[in-house]
């Protein structure tokens, strides 16, 4: 009787183990069908998740750009454009100091290049995208007209508001027309220094500046402004907006889909209607 008895255990015993390992076997073969299951379901969450896109660009294309803004992310719902302007200088120096950016848009193709030579942007993916022209502005009320550069140097002309030329584009086209007219020595004492070509403008509006060197595109904007003349073309170099993609963009594919239509039909009217040209 002990003998059966312990020969029943043990065949008891062997069945429950030949059932774990059955169970275990059947489990097994269960976790690719759920783990294929999930798969689809975690793509098409990742599919559904809104990408953000950091867009760097000089603060003389903010309207346009917030237009563009508008209208790119209506067709494209999950793409959200995060705009940071300013000026062109500054907005390399953050890219070169690691700043997240996806597109730069530049006043000027020296900012490009500095990009360019330290390899921050491919030369295959950057191209010239619009130009635009310097202009000198006057409060809308002022009571005194002026003509040209030369004119700057009488008394009634007390401040004159330009870009900082080493950082801002317009401050640095416009210090090059008054070099080549001999006219910045002359004019130095009176110069008020602006962060970017927007506060110059701000600097006109409010009468904090007599006299300011803007784009067009910039004094097309505002009412309280008038546009006395334009610069003389000759007399610095032409204004050019050069168009990068970020090689270090963590969304390639997306960032390049909107470099493509920034230079899209539909884009380029958009920047036309502000004032800007096509570039050639």
């Amino acid at each position: 009787m002990k003998l059966v008895h312990k020969d029943t255990y043990r065949v008891f015993g062997l069945f429950l183990l030949a059932m774990v390992l059955l169970l275990s076997g059947c489990g097994s073969q269960q976790s690719p069908e759920l783990s294929e299951r999930a798969r689809p379901e975690s793509a098409e969450a990742a599919a559904g998740e809104t990408v953000e896109l950091t867009i760097s660009a000089a603060a003389s294309v903010t309207d346009a750009l917030l237009e563009i803004e508008k209208a790119y992310e209506s067709k494209n719902q999950r793409i959200q454009l995060n705009l940071n302007f300013g000026a062109s200088g500054a907005l390399q120096q953050q890219m070169e100091q690691g700043a997240p950016v996806d597109v730069f848009l530049s006043a000027a193709p020296k900012n490009m290049k500095a990009l360019v030579d330290k390899q921050l942007i491919d030369p295959k993916n950057q191209a010239a995208l619009l130009t635009n022209e310097l202009v000198v502005i006057t409060p809308a009320d002022a009571k005194t007209a002026i003509r040209d550069l030369t004119e700057l140097t009488k008394a009634e002309w007390k401040r004159v508001a330009i870009g900082i030329p080493e950082s801002v584009p317009a401050g640095s086209y416009a210090k090059e027309a008054l070099v080549n007219g001999k006219l910045w020595d002359a004019l130095s004492s009176k110069m008020v220094q602006a962060k970017d070509v927007r506060q110059v403008l701000h600097y006109v509006e409010t009468g904090n500046a007599d006299i300011g060197f803007v784009y067009k595109t910039d004094a097309l904007t505002s009412k309280r402004v008038n546009i006395a003349f334009a610069v003389d073309s000759a007399a610095y170099t032409p204004v050019t907006y050069p168009l990068g993609l970020v090689k270090a963009s963590k969304h390639t594919k997306e960032a390049a889909e909107f470099y493509n239509y920034l230079q899209s039909k539909e884009a380029m009217d958009i920047f036309i209607n502000h004032g800007f040209s096509a570039a050639k």
